[in-house]
């Protein structure tokens, strides 16, 4: 396994910015355990039925990171069909 490069986060995590991939590639986590946090944020209810322990360690970090990111998305709204990132 090994540890996350730019470019995987880039491909994994749609619009994140310098900061929020410097975090990431900042837990030391593997382009496997970026995948098994975006599952949890998904959906954790198949997660908990397959009886896996709570996300911990690197992934928990993850987790985290991903999290706020979606709340800081979400709380700036849908893009504007005029507004840069309306374009990428």
């Amino acid at each position: 396994m090994t540890r996350l490069t730019r470019d995987d986060v880039v491909k994994a995590v749609d619009r994140a910015d310098d900061v929020t991939i410097a975090q990431i590639i900042g837990t030391g986590a593997t382009v496997e355990e970026l995948a098994e946090a975006q599952a949890w944020l998904a959906n954790d209810e198949p997660m908990i039925n397959d009886l896996r322990p709570l996300a911990q360690g690197r992934v928990r970090e993850l987790v985290d990171i991903l999290s706020e990111l979606s709340e800081a998305e979400e709380e700036e709204g849908p893009a504007s069909p005029g507004s840069a990132s309306a374009i990428s």
